[in-house]
């Protein structure tokens, strides 16, 4: 699949001003303030937020682009799940924030570079086994004001990886700024059926166990994955409201284009509820399967 790079270390790749330039010189994340983490495959530092295939619009591939404006994610999520103006923080925070604060609940934020990641179980233990486990991307606590926890929500955090290659074209934009062409990357879709989903599933049922989970797991997107798991999972997903066992899924999408040494917003774009049990019925229901007879009709045209 053919596409272009539209963001580059957070900039449109063709932006020369100081800002964006700045950016590609240090290999900056202007979304961490701090070296992209994103890698290729021979540990080479990526850099591509955002990419563009030619038959469609934006899609985000890197998940910290997701953490624009401070973390507004978490915010989004924490003032739905717990209400009102709380105060979010790493969990060695907590306890000298109630110092200063008397009588004012707080949030403890579990992620990366929020102070730790708690995993979670694969699967229950047996004799002699080993346990596997999953990351939750971030789990946020809800502290009440006297030090005891009131319940928590689960966030996963989702992008889309990618098949082909941009470096080519991620190589011109470090050495002059300009390309021609194409690159032959493009949005790994079936990971929606193979990875994505699946995890949502299984963390879903494993959230749905836990009493004071009482919003349940919450998954955050860009716009064009959300729309991948809609045609996925089909049109018969009942809308419910957040509760125990459900799965909220958020949308988010990149803003309009902005002048040079600016960067594009991101938007919420909106959500749906509904249960783990619903997304996994429908992910195993036999729907939006192709015709019958195409593996012969594909066979028979070779012969």
């Amino acid at each position: 699949m053919a596409s272009n790079i539209t963001e580059f270390f957070g900039y449109s790749p063709s932006d020369q001003s100081p800002a964006a330039q700045k950016a590609r010189k240090s290999l900056e994340c202007p979304f961490q303030g701090r070296t992209c983490t994103k890698t290729l495959s021979d540990g080479l530092i990526s850099g591509v937020c955002t990419i563009k295939p030619m038959t469609s619009g934006p899609v985000i591939c890197c998940p910290v682009r997701l953490y624009a404006n401070h973390y507004q994610i978490l915010k989004d999520v924490a003032f739905q799940a717990f209400g009102g103006d709380i105060d979010l923080m790493t969990a060695g925070d907590v306890r000298a924030y109630r110092a200063n604060h008397p009588g004012k609940p707080a949030i403890a934020v579990f992620g990366k570079r929020w102070g730790k990641e708690l995993r979670l179980p694969s699967r229950a233990k047996k004799a002699g086994g080993k346990v596997g486990a999953y990351f939750v991307d971030w789990i946020l606590a809800h502290i009440g004001a006297d030090g005891k926890l009131l319940g928590f929500v689960a966030i996963e955090v989702q992008s889309i990886d990618t098949t082909g290659n941009y470096r080519a074209e991620r190589e011109a934009y470090l050495d002059s700024g300009s390309f021609d062409g194409n690159s032959s990357a493009g949005p790994n879709w079936e990971n929606v059926n193979k990875r994505i989903l699946p995890q949502i599933i299984y963390k879903g049922h494993v959230l749905r166990r836990e009493p004071l989970c009482q919003k349940g797991l919450f998954f955050i997107s860009p716009a064009p994955v959300y729309n991948k798991i809609a045609e996925r999972l089909g049109d018969s997903l009942e809308e419910i409201h957040q509760q125990p066992g459900s799965v909220t899924l958020m949308r988010y999408d990149l803003g309009p284009e902005v002048p040079e040494g600016q960067i594009r917003d991101l938007l919420f774009g909106g959500q749906s509820t509904t249960t783990v049990d619903q997304v996994a019925l429908a992910f195993t229901a036999p729907k939006n399967l192709p015709p019958a007879k195409v593996y012969e009709q594909a066979i028979t045209a070779e012969l």
